[in-house]
This record gives structure tokens, sequence and C-alpha cells, in this order.
């Protein structure tokens, strides 16, 4: 027996997502394991729920179950008697779900978790798909779980796929008339008495710096649809957090609302074994009072509030300073090195001033280049301490127009706060405006600063990779530094992308972390001093990448970037783009969280490629063939502005300025991607081809022939999955193939190509047409010259050469000699020839040279017939008798 069931509270979302289910599963029974809105309630007794399969959990045989379908809910503990099904043996469990993850998850044998609005939106989408008619009646009662759970489609958690969800339905004959009826909520004068109650047993709390509310009240009976009343009372208080807890009978019935992030109200209910979202959650509890709830909660409350945040969790750290002493133009080439747009002056060790790059642009352009910075700073500001609030902050910066606030512990500058920073983090923190239930928090945008992947790393790592990364934050605190995991990792695991090539940044020096990590775990350090990085080498091979936060600037156009230490921002803004640009807390406290400076989440929901900034390209060229390789890799698009700033940077040249290894690195990993052909395409409709050689116009032929390799390569994949050949330099000998024999040779030199390649792309250029000229020469050609031509040459250069020729004849011969001759090995071997007694000298020449040749003709199968063929055709002399172990 199938059951479809949901959590004990039940509403319209739920209501629907079981009707929903019952068209995928039609052989299955319903069942409501607890009790249900009024509303809910009422619609169920008039509509008898449209004839569904229902039954009471006392009517359900658990011993009888064999599938159980969960929708609306992964809770074990919020639905009754079916959490004894959760991991029993033959049972297997269906979920269907739209609420954020939690660590209590049940884990289905069949998930979809997706983040829409409401779960009978997910539900819906799989009727469309799979094609199953919807009747008009049962259009209705899914419009209806859609438009109460997302608020008629108004709340902010709404997605394009609730409207399309709800376009399907209305195409099914929805009644919307129908829905406005239902979910219209009069209140009734019991439910009138108990919001008076609330607002007389409201009381306000401030915990760690937030403000929450909690109201109380009590009845002897029942009163229905407590969550429309706390919708109200919220709503009339002007409250952000609001607990009520409402005492009926015997048991105490909570409900939770948080329009702020500082307070999750899911994670207070779950105290109470309830559940739900950040924003709204709820719980029932019995044989408590009132007052034993309330004080729970502010426990509660008080463990699980995150802190008002302050001037030290906003601040830029360490902070670049120039001294009162140093000239305008000096201070402009440092406020150009850093990309920073104001600085604190010191004299002394103390900060005395501030300049900003408006200032000094300002006096170079009257000439004032060699006047100090001290003549012209603003020494009329503000500062502010670690622990100062962020309003204080906000008002010194926006209210009195200061565009920098130095942080000070005492009269040690500790970090500062820019214009930029406050207002990323006011936009990153804003409040979650949630006009109702329905609300979910962006998980690629606003809430950014507080996500935390914990449980996703958890999931996408190995034990002990997270391990590493969890000892990494303790060793660094240990130190008193700050430990980050960041770039292509962190973007990889949001994007649920396999990548164990970890990089590590330290605020602090991160080659004395890395030395003391590597003594704590037994690995072997390689430090490189002038950059303040290291390589971490554990005892099985794996590698830990370690830096400094740092950042670099570049004296000139396409050089190598001078280095100085700086903050974890800093250090991302030094990154290529802007998807790179992620990084993941490793402190104890914390671990996990993401940090987000620059909008790294909202590109990768957006599927997009940008730069930080304009200059991006004109400091390291090679980052055109990276927005090339991660575009096609990833399936996004590079921006507006960023593809301007590609051509533009073509259009100067700059890709040829650049040493030719540094290019050569960039396109070997093209070359290995999966689909390097529409990469070097791209390039090609970029007109990048001649930055690697003037040669290299790309033009179709050229792109044909790469394709053809790819297609080559695929078909000897298929056959011989256990021969290594490196894929990627068939690619690079085809993408060679236009130049002359000196060109490409000298080329392949001034890339610094591994020496076994440069040797490959000798013999394409010297051997490789012979050998196709000679086999093609041949009037009749035996698989013995097949083999003769073809075997000095390495496996490369052959699938090169069935690439580049359109002979079909070559191809066959080639295709052969994979699959036939390759690997045709002779038994017999010179100490046997010595065995039966022949002499060493120009015969053992030819008997071999014929010995192959019936080999290869499949005549001979084993040594036995090797030799007998050998004697037959090379007899021994009389008086020598054949030894008795070559019989």
């Amino acid at each position: 027996m199938d059951v479809i069931t949901t959590h004990l509270n039940a509403d319209f979302d739920t209501i629907a997502s079981m009707l929903a289910a019952c068209k995928i599963y039609p052989e299955a029974v319903c069942v409501l394991p607890g009790s249900q809105e009024e509303t809910v309630k009422g619609f169920l007794v008039q509509s008898a729920f449209y004839n569904l399969p229902m039954r009471k959990p006392r009517e359900i045989d658990l011993d009888k179950v064999t599938r159980l379908i969960l929708v609306d809910i992964r809770s074990r503990g919020r639905i009754g008697i079916f959490g004894e099904l959760i991991g029993r043996p033959g049972v297997p469990v269906h979920v269907y779900d739209h609420h954020p993850d939690e660590d209590s998850d049940v884990k289905g044998d069949v998930e979809v978790i997706r983040r829409v609005g409401s779960t009978t939106t997910i539900l819906v989408q799989i009727l469309k798909e799979r094609g199953i008619p919807i009747a008009p009646d049962e259009a209705t009662v899914m419009m209806l779980g859609i438009y109460e759970d997302t608020g008629s489609l108004s709340f902010p958690s709404t997605t394009v796929d609730d409207y399309l969800a709800a376009a399907h339905l209305l195409s099914c004959g929805a009644k919307l008339a129908q829905v406005s009826d239902i979910l219209a909520r009069d209140l009734t004068s019991g439910q009138i008495s108990l919001l008076y109650d609330l607002i007389q047993g409201t009381r306000t709390y401030t915990i760690r710096g937030v403000e929450v509310v909690i109201a109380e009240a009590r009845r002897e009976e029942y009163v229905g649809d407590l969550a429309l009343l706390v919708h109200k009372l919220r709503d009339m208080e002007a409250v952000s957090i609001l607990f009520v807890i409402c005492q009926m009978g015997d048991r105490v019935v909570l409900v939770g609302r948080s329009r702020k992030p500082e307070v999750d109200a899911a994670a207070v209910m779950r105290e109470f074994g309830g559940g739900g979202h950040a924003y709204a959650a709820s719980a029932t509890v019995k044989d408590v009072t009132t007052f034993q709830i309330r004080e729970r909660i502010l426990r509660v409350l008080d463990e699980k509030v995150i802190p008002r945040r302050s001037a030290e969790d906003v601040m830029a750290s360490p902070a670049r300073t120039v001294d009162a002493g140093d000239t305008i133009l000096e201070v402009h080439q440092a406020l150009s090195r850093s990309n920073i747009n104001a600085v604190p002056v010191t004299r002394g060790g103390a900060v005395v001033g501030i300049l900003t790059r408006q200032v000094v642009e300002k006096a170079l352009y009257h000439g004032l280049g060699e006047e100090r910075a001290g003549e012209y700073m603003n020494a009329d500001y503000e500062t502010a301490a670690p622990d100062t609030e962020i309003e204080r902050v906000q008002e010194i910066i926006i209210g009195k127009n200061q565009r920098l606030v130095p942080v000070l512990r005492g009269t040690e500058l500790v970090g500062v706060i820019t214009r930029t920073g406050l207002l990323r983090f006011l936009y990153d923190m804003r409040d979650v405006e949630i006009p109702g239930e329905g609300e979910d928090v962006d998980a690629e945008g606003a809430m950014a600063p507080r996500k935390n992947v914990a449980n996703l790393m958890r999931d996408r790592l190995p034990a002990r990779v997270l391990a590493l990364l969890r000892a990494a934050g303790e060793c660094a605190e240990s130190l008193e530094m700050k430990a980050f995991a960041v770039g292509g990792f962190v973007r990889d695991i949001m994007m649920r992308v396999e990548n164990l090539d970890v990089d590590i940044v330290v605020e602090g020096d991160g080659i004395r972390f890395a030395e003391a990590f590597a003594e704590e775990q037994g690995a072997r350090v390689r430090p490189h001093h002038k950059f303040g990085t290291a390589v971490m080498v554990f005892p099985d091979g794996f590698k830990l990448d370690v830096a400094t936060a740092r950042v670099e600037y570049y004296l000139k156009p396409a050089a190598l970037p001078t280095v100085e230490y700086s903050s974890l921002k800093q250090d991302m803004y030094r990154r290529d783009f802007v998807i790179n640009t992620l990084a993941v807390r490793l402190s104890p406290e914390g671990f996990g969280e993401v940090i987000d400076f620059f909008g790294a989440q909202r590109d990768i929901k957006e599927k997009i490629i940008r730069v930080l900034h304009s200059l991006s390209f004109v400091e390291d060229p090679t980052r055109i063939l990276r927005a090339m390789r991660f575009e096609r890799r990833f399936g996004f698009t590079v921006g507006r502005h960023t593809l301007n700033l590609i051509r533009n940077a073509v259009r100067l040249d700059l890709l040829s300025k650049i040493p030719k290894p540094r290019l050569y690195s960039e396109l070997e990993l093209i070359l290995k991607e999966n689909d390097p052909v529409s990469i070097i395409r791209r390039l090609s409709e970029l007109g990048l081809g001649t930055s690697i050689h003037p040669a290299l116009m790309l033009e179709k032929p050229h792109l044909a022939l790469l394709g053809e390799a790819q297609e080559v390569l695929a078909w000897f994949s298929l056959l011989f999955l256990e021969e290594k050949v490196e894929k990627w330099a068939v690619s690079f000998l085809a993408l060679l193939d236009p130049l002359s024999p000196n060109d490409a040779k000298k080329l392949a030199k001034d890339l610094g190509v591994r020496s076994r390649v440069r040797e490959w792309v000798r013999i394409c250029k010297d051997e490789g047409e012979s050998a196709i000229l000679q086999l093609i020469s041949m009037t009749s050609i035996s698989r013995k010259m097949i083999h003769d031509v073809l075997s000095p040459l390495p496996t490369e250069v052959i699938l090169y050469m069935m690439a580049r020729s359109k002979h079909p004849d070559i191809k066959r011969y080639i295709s052969l000699y994979f699959t036939q001759l390759k690997n045709v090995r002779l038994q017999v071997k010179g100490q046997d020839l010595l065995d039966l007694g022949y002499r060493p000298g120009p015969l053992f020449k030819k008997i071999f040279d014929l010995l192959l040749e019936r080999k290869l003709a499949g005549d001979l199968r084993n040594k036995k017939e090797e030799i007998a063929f050998l004697l037959s055709r090379f007899p021994l002399p009389q008086n020598r008798d054949v030894p008795e172990n070559s019989r």
C-alpha cells in the first residue's frame, strides 16, 4: 500500500499537494496525520476533498505500507505515526518539498526539492511535464495551494515557476472566483477577542541588541486560524520579530514570524518540536504553561540570535595608509595600486586625517604633486571603535558625508569602513520584507553574507577534506589568524560541481600558518616567500594551496604583479572574475559562512561572467582566454561590459605582449576542456588566433580539423578505455596544423611546451606527411606494411594524422592498426632462436620479419605455431635436434 501524507497542521498547500500527488501515484491513499486550519477543515467538509481515498491514521496498518510519499514536509518529527516508517527496510520514501534544508531532514529514495513559493507548484510542474490531465475542480484546489503559500503570487518568495504553474492551472479551468471566496477570511468574534488579548499581552525584549516582541494569551476553547491573527498583530504593531504564545485548553500553540536575518524563526520552533521557514514557523506543545514557554523562548533566543553587527564586522583590515609626509603624487600611486578611493593619513603611526582620490587628483591637476599629504588631508573627521553600532557608522558616512571611517582601538588603527563597504553591507543585511508566510530568502542574493554552506560542504566533499578544512580554521585561530577557503573551489561548491583543488587564504602570515598546520598534519611545505604563498603536500599526495591575503598591482600592462599583504576583501578584488570572489569562513565559529563582497552569488545565479574592474584585461590579458573557457564550461554568458573590454584588449593586441609560456598555460587548459572546439571557435570570433601566431587565423577549415580531432578522440576513447593518451595534445597538434614545420617547432619551443610534446610536433611536421604518402602510394598494402609505417609513431601523432587525412583508406588503415595490429607481439624471442640452434646474424631479422608478417595476418596464434612455422621455413641442419621445451 502506498501512503501519501504531510505535516501535522495541514494548510491549503499541503491539501493541494496531496491531491496532485494522488494523480502521480493513483494507487495511493491519503492520510492527514494531524489537525487542519479552520478554513481548511471547513473546505474539506464541504468538498469531501473531491472523493480522494482519504484515511485516518488509525485506519493504517504500518506493516502493510510499501511506499511512503511525503509532500510539503521533510521532518520525521512532524508526520505523526508515519515517522516510524522512516528507515524501515522495504519502505522507500519519496519526498516533494519546497522548505529550506535542515540537518534533521528525511533523506528520500526519490527527492524533488525546489526553492519555489509552494510545494503544489512542484507537483503541478511534474503533472504538466508528464501530460497528466487536471480537471477544473482539481485545478481550483491546486490554485488554492499556490495562492495561499504565495500570497496570491505577491510574496517575495514567489518565483517564475509559481506563475507558470498557476497559468497552467488556469488553462485547465481553475476558478479564481472560488479561490478568492475561500481565501477571504473575515474574523469571527472569538478571533477578534483573542487578537485584543494578544495586543494587551505584548511585551518587548532586547536580546543581544535585537528587539523581539512576545505576545501571550489564554483560551479554554480552541480558536482557529491563529496564523491569520499573528499577521494582523504584526502589521498593526509594526513588529519585525514576533513570537505568539497562545494556550488553548491543554496545549500551547506557538507561532513565530521574523523579518530580520538576526532571528531564524524555524530554528526557535525546532526547539519545541515544530518547524517551518526562517521567516515563518510554528509548533504545538502540551502540558506546559505559557510562562514556561516564554522563558524557554528567551533562553533559546539568547543562544541563537545573531548579534547586531558592529564596526568590527564591516571594516576592512588591515587598513591601507599613507604618511602625512608622503607627496601627493606618491599618495595617488598608492591609491591606484590598491584600487581604493580614500585612505587614512598617519603621522608617527597615529591617524591624523583622511585623503580622498578626488582631492588628490585635483591637486595633481593644479600641479601640486610634490606637496605633502598632510597639507591637503581632511583633519576634521570622525572615527569608530570596533564595537560601534552600524547605525552610528551609517550616520557618519551618509549623514555627514565622510567617505571613509577609521576604526580605532584606542589610538591603534585596526581597520577602515568605506562608503562602498557600508552600502554593500546595508544591501546584504537589509530587512526581509515579508507580507505573509510565503517569503523565501533568495539563496543566491540578498542574504549572501548570512548564507552558510557547511551542510552543503558535508554533502559534496570527502570526509577527509572537510576535516582538513575544519582543522585549518582551528589552526589559524590558535595563531590569531583567520583562514578562508576561496575562489573556484567555493564557486564549484555553490554550483554543485566537483572540485578538490582547494585554495586557502589567510589574514595573517600564510607561510607561518602553512608551516604550523603542516607540522600538525604531518605534511610537507613548499613556501614561496616572494608571494607569501605555500603548497602543503600530504603523505597521500593531496595538496592544499595557502596564500597570505594580498593585493597585487601591475607596473605596466601584461607584466607580472607586484605583491603587498592586505585583507581578504583586497585579496578577492585582485581575482579575475566576480564568480571567483567567493570565500567561506573556516574559523570554528561561523564555519561554512559564505563571504561575498562583490555579488558573486548573483552572477552565478544569473550565469554571467564579469570582471571586477575595467583594467582587468590590461593588467592580465590571459584572463581573456579564461573568460572564454569559463563561458563554455559553465554555459554562462560574458557580460556586455566585459565583452567590450575583451574587444578593446584584442584591438590593443595585449595577448601578444605577454610571455608565451603564460599564454600556453591557459591554452593547455582550454584544450583539456570537454569541448575545446567551441572555445576556440569563440576565440576565432574575437580574432584571438593571431595573438598566438600570425598564421593562426582559425578559419573554418582549421576549425573543422579541430572538430574532426575531437571525433577521432571520442572514437578512440570508446575502443581503448585502458590505453592512456594525452587527448589535449592531439588537439594541440591540430591547432598547429596551418604552420610550416619551422614555425610550428619554433612556436612549440617559445611556448615552453614539454619536450615530449615538442617531439610530437617535430614528428608530425617532419615524418607525418611522408608516412601518409607512403601508405597512399602503395598499390597493394599488407597488414605488415601498415604496422611498419605506424608502429614507430606516438599514438597522439597517429590520431592527429587520422583526423587530418581526408583519404578514406588512411582512416581505414589507422583504424585497422589500432583495433588489430598495434598490440600484436611475437612470443618467440632471440633466445629461443639460439636455443633452437640458429646462429646470430642477418637471418634473425629475416626470421622475425616473416614471423611478424604471418602473425599480423592471423596465421600464427601461439608460440608453438610460431616455432613450427619457423622450422618449416628455416629448417635446421640434419644433426641438430629441437629442444624438448620448444616442441
